[in-house]
């Protein structure tokens, strides 16, 4: 994954292509080019006979142009990013800010593809891919594009449901600064949750909880467990993500845009917590409102919101 920030500073996690898809997608799209020449040319031999030898030449010079050149620029410009090898495997080229490839963009990839792909065997390319940070070839870098795989889904390990108690409080949670590795390890706390030892799956559940809260505002309500609080950013956070991407997809429609809604939920009382997310008696003390507690989190001690219950 990437974070990519639009030109409305709205910061928006992409999935990058990977460069076995990307060779894949050039492959299928470079035996489309070569068949093409290839009727070309058996076109411009039937009719070579007929005519001048230099405008045979002629002719078949611009054909090659046209088809190495002219098709990656038309179709990607036609179709939003997309060759015909890209569109079988799920790939989709964009600007780096998220939005349509444009036509001088796709002109710059097509015109560097001759060069890297084509004179060079695509060394250029492959060495490029593999230096990049997102998979970049010399034209993605020209250009200022990126190709992202649209088909594989987020990998978010077991459904997570909202807890209806917490529906409320993370309709408003501040996501935007949470990192992808903090995410995770709350995941897989979450799947290995009922394997732990119940003095275990609390100090670790505290300790990611704490490590989570540094990067979500606002805190949680006193006496929520770990296990609901992190259930609920990252049901939140999916919730979102699935609003991110229709919306992506009705506005390449030109469909109107949604406005998001919280849904109505009850206020937050621990003492109604499902059986899997089992109450815990409220801290003894209410936590400082000055200045957020400092947490040991066990990759140094880190400023967070989440007070866990006494």
């Amino acid at each position: 994954m990437s974070d990519v920030v639009t030109g409305e500073a709205v910061v928006v996690e992409v999935r990058v292509a990977q460069l076995p898809s990307r060779a894949a997608a050039l492959l299928i799209d470079m035996l489309v080019q070569l068949m093409t020449l290839l009727g070309a040319s058996l076109l411009v031999g039937l009719v070579a006979p007929q005519i001048d030898t230099a405008l045979a030449m002629m002719i078949y010079i611009v054909f090659t142009v046209f088809v190495l050149v002219g098709y990656p620029v038309i179709s990607e410009t036609l179709s939003r990013g997309r060759s015909l090898g890209k569109l079988a495997l799920g790939l989709r080229v964009v600007a780096d800010d998220g939005g349509p490839e444009r036509f001088r963009q796709a002109l710059f990839r097509g015109l560097a593809g001759i060069l890297e792909i084509w004179m060079l065997s695509g060394a250029p390319a492959l060495i490029s891919s593999l230096v990049s940070e997102r998979g970049k070839r010399l034209g993605d870098v020209f250009a200022g594009t990126m190709v992202i795989s649209e088909r594989a889904p987020r990998q978010y390990g077991p459904p997570l449901e909202m807890p209806p108690q917490l529906a409320s409080w993370a309709a408003g949670l501040e996501l935007s600064r949470l990192p992808e590795e903090v995410s995770a390890t709350a995941r897989q706390y979450l799947m290995r949750w009922h394997d732990l030892a119940p003095a275990v799956r609390h100090e670790m559940g505290v300790r990611i909880a704490a490590e989570m809260s540094a990067f979500v505002s606002p805190p949680p309500p006193p006496g929520v467990p770990p296990f609901a609080y992190l259930t609920a950013v990252l049901a939140e956070r999916r919730r979102r993500d699935h609003l991110r991407l229709a919306w992506r997809a009705d506005a390449m429609r030109g469909a109107p845009v949604p406005v998001a809604t919280a849904p109505p939920a009850p206020p937050v009382s621990p003492s109604v917590f499902p059986a899997a997310f089992p109450p815990m008696p409220p801290p003894t003390r209410p936590p400082a409102p000055v200045e957020p507690a400092s947490v040991e989190t066990g990759r140094g001690t880190t400023p967070g919101g989440f007070v866990p219950p006494a």
